[in-house]
């Protein structure tokens, strides 16, 4: 590696900058292939490692429109079945109060 030891860390930043904008997986192993630095140095350097995670992290965080729409719509089944459930109880305290008042 040519690269200044103080290059390093922008060297990997671009590295996974690059895999992510390319749609690939940022890994350690594809940060090695990408920059020449051994995965055993991407690890063993805590500023590296955390550029690596860090970028990992965000990778999990992005979000599709279609499992956007997967999500909105298990969400909004999971509220449905809660109000079908509150308007059983409510029924069901409703007919115990009617209950009470025959006596």
């Amino acid at each position: 590696m040519t690269d200044q030891p103080d290059d390093v860390p922008s060297t990997v930043r671009d590295a996974c900058t690059s895999l992510a904008r390319a749609g690939e997986h940022v890994t350690f192993t594809a940060v090695a292939t990408r920059t020449g630095i051994s995965r055993t140095t991407l690890y063993r350097r805590r500023d590296l490692r955390q550029v690596i995670e860090q970028h990992k992290d965000l990778e999990e965080e992005k979000i599709t429109l279609t499992g956007l729409a997967t999500q909105i719509d298990q969400l909004r089944q999971a509220l449905e079945a809660v109000a079908a459930n509150v308007r059983r109880h409510e029924e069901h305290l409703r007919t115990l109060r009617r209950t009470e008042r025959a006596r």
